[in-house]
């Protein structure tokens, strides 16, 4: 049995400040449309429904962006089938459901939550890696599905938009409807929701470190961890992957090299990771 208390503890916190950022969200639209009871169930209602379809439509856009289909028992994936049930059950979840997809580089993710989770992997990563190697990788994408931390990205990136949304139109409503007001408006909505936005990619690199170390420790073997990473690395070089807006965030592997990278990459510097897994292959 692994525990994470680093994890619980950030996503505990993490919880509270986008609480934090809802409640904001509920004092600006108080401030512009009044502080009666039909506006704040409006507020509760509207902001539930929004995460639920973000949620949900988020899950589905992620599938269907990379073209993902059903993973058949034969057709030389009996292995991964047998490797994720064994994993599930040392786990303790349920088995999720795989699918595989043409990606144009190798990689994979997970969506969806306990009982409802979907791993998905390209066809690049299985005819790329080795048994062990991919093994990790399937161990790492489960890690997410049992650690609960794809439900907090997709939580986490919903409310950013709610509150860039927010923002914006609170600051047209409430000032002279024009142009520049609108204008100004979009600019301090896209603000708003940049500054909720770094604040949740702190919390996804984090969340890759633990499922890197949570792959490590169920398969027992780091080294192949690192091994996948290097190769998956290598393999990227010059692809351009499919769907990888939609699905970056989500994926074992980030190849976001903006300026900006720091603070909104969505995952770690892989030289590091793999650096720790190395560390654990010492010991």
């Amino acid at each position: 049995m692994v525990g994470h208390n680093g994890l619980k503890i950030r996503m505990m916190l993490a919880g509270s400040i986008l609480f934090g950022f809802y409640a904001a969200i509920a004092g600006l639209v108080f401030l512009a449309f009044g502080t009666g009871t039909t506006v704040l169930l409006a507020v509760a209602l509207g902001s539930l429904v929004f995460v639920g379809f973000q949620y949900k439509f988020g899950k589905w856009m992620a599938l269907r962006s990379v073209g993902a289909e059903d993973m058949p028992e034969g057709r030389g994936y009996d292995q991964i089938h047998r490797s994720v049930e064994q994993l599930s059950a040392d786990m303790d979840i349920e088995k999720p459901r795989l699918m595989v997809a043409e990606m144009g580089v190798p990689n994979a993710f997970a969506v969806g939550r306990k009982g409802a989770g979907v791993v998905v992997v390209s066809q690049e990563i299985t005819q790329l890696l080795g048994h062990d190697e991919l093994e990790g990788v399937l161990a790492h994408e489960l890690a997410h599905i049992k650690n609960r931390d794809v439900v907090m990205m997709v939580i986490g990136q919903s409310i950013a938009s709610l509150v860039g949304i927010v923002v914006q139109f609170a600051y047209f409503f409430t000032g002279e409807q024009n142009i520049a007001t609108f204008f100004i408006g979009s600019i301090l909505g896209n603000v708003a929701q940049m500054i909720v936005t770094v604040f949740v990619m702190a919390i996804s690199r984090y969340r890759e470190y633990v499922a890197d170390e949570d792959a490590a420790t169920y398969t027992n073997n780091p080294d192949a961890m690192a091994r996948a990473l290097e190769k998956i690395s290598a393999g990227a070089q010059g692809k351009e992957m499919r769907g990888e807006e939609t699905v970056n965030a989500l994926c074992i592997f980030g190849s976001d090299d903006s300026f900006f990278q720091k603070i909104l990459s969505t995952h770690p510097p892989t030289e590091e990771r793999i650096s720790r897994l190395r560390s654990m292959s010492a010991y």
